[in-house]
């Protein structure tokens, strides 16, 4: 073998094994192990809060239709309907988790429309289960919150909701568990964790996913609470918008989230729920427009809402 040659197959040789090293580490599970691990609780390990929470708002699943949200939280703001609590999943997790932490509804649009996608998103080739990581998702809230790291210490009070992975050798259903102690970048990393994109994120051993897989808007655990008041905000699709031409599995998955969401919007004192179309863009202009639709529909239906508050207020 030539000398030219004996240098290419050593440099072949190791490009590969600097490959294969980054491939089994980026194809490593992620598992969150420190003290400050979030502790994921079962509906019925829920107790009622005190004080009792005057109004809850419950934000849902959605990605980038959850910009709705901030259109919600502004008209609310303005209106000086201020809730003391917060239950969010997968982006309404997100977005609660900053709410949380204290910041005004114009500050949290003001933060949001800062960035694009790659501010809170990681392709990678090799991501475990995915091709996201969601890494950089945890260290955007981590290093943005004023407040934390843990959900307990943030001024306004807040649940995260997750999925629950079930193990592989089992037919147990996925299900909601719910986090109010614990680090707060790493539940909001799990909720957001959507199947097949993001990778599932490891939590003491036991993993999640997103929320939108069991609960997508979660108004149950507001009740358990104590929640005088509920809101539910649900930023899915509207029943029957599923395109004629769409797939059956796709199809199917529509039908199964609007049945995961009905039993709990059941239970809230007031649901807002804009129609901002079937799809949605990861572009700016989707967000500025979701904004907008959240502000119009929560302006149209402020009225009813302040006269059944002001109700709910006179019976207590």
């Amino acid at each position: 073998m030539s000398f030219f040659s004996k240098r290419l197959a050593a440099g072949l040789n190791k490009a590969c094994a600097l490959f294969s090293i980054c491939l089994l580490g980026a194809c490593t599970a992620f598992n969150y192990n420190e003290p400050d691990a979030p502790l994921p609780l079962r509906l019925t390990q829920v107790s009622p809060l005190e004080p009792v929470p005057r109004i809850a708002l419950v934000l849902g699943s959605g990605g980038p239709r959850g910009y709705a949200h901030l259109g919600v939280l502004n008209v609310l703001e303005e209106a000086g309907i201020v809730p003391d609590l917060v239950v969010g999943s997968s982006v309404g997790a997100l977005i609660g988790a900053f709410w949380a932490d204290g910041l005004t509804a114009a500050q949290l649009t003001e933060q949001a429309l800062s960035g694009g996608p790659f501010t809170l998103f990681d392709p990678n080739l090799f991501a475990d289960r995915g091709w996201i990581r969601g890494e950089r998702l945890q260290r955007y809230v981590q290093d943005h919150l004023k407040n934390g790291p843990q959900l307990q210490q943030l001024p306004r009070r807040i649940v995260i909701v997750a999925t629950e992975r079930p193990a592989q050798q089992t037919l147990h259903a996925k299900e909601a568990r719910y986090f109010m102690h614990g680090n707060a970048a790493v539940a909001v990393r799990a909720s957001s964790a959507v199947a097949g994109v993001i990778s599932p994120v490891g939590i003491s051993g036991i993993e999640f996913e997103d929320a939108d897989e069991s609960l997508p808007v979660a108004v149950a655990v507001a009740k358990r609470l104590g929640a005088r008041f509920v809101i539910a905000v649900d930023v899915s699709a509207l029943p029957g918008s599923t395109p004629p031409g769409a797939s059956e599995s796709r199809r199917q998955r529509d039908l199964a989230r609007a049945a995961r969401i009905a039993p709990e919007t059941a239970q809230a004192d007031f649901v807002l729920h804009p129609n901002l179309g079937y799809d949605a863009s990861p572009f700016r202009s989707y967000f500025v427009q979701s904004l907008a639709i959240g502000a119009a529909h929560t302006r149209a239906q402020l009225p009813i809402l302040q006269k059944r508050l002001q109700i709910r207020e006179n019976h207590n």
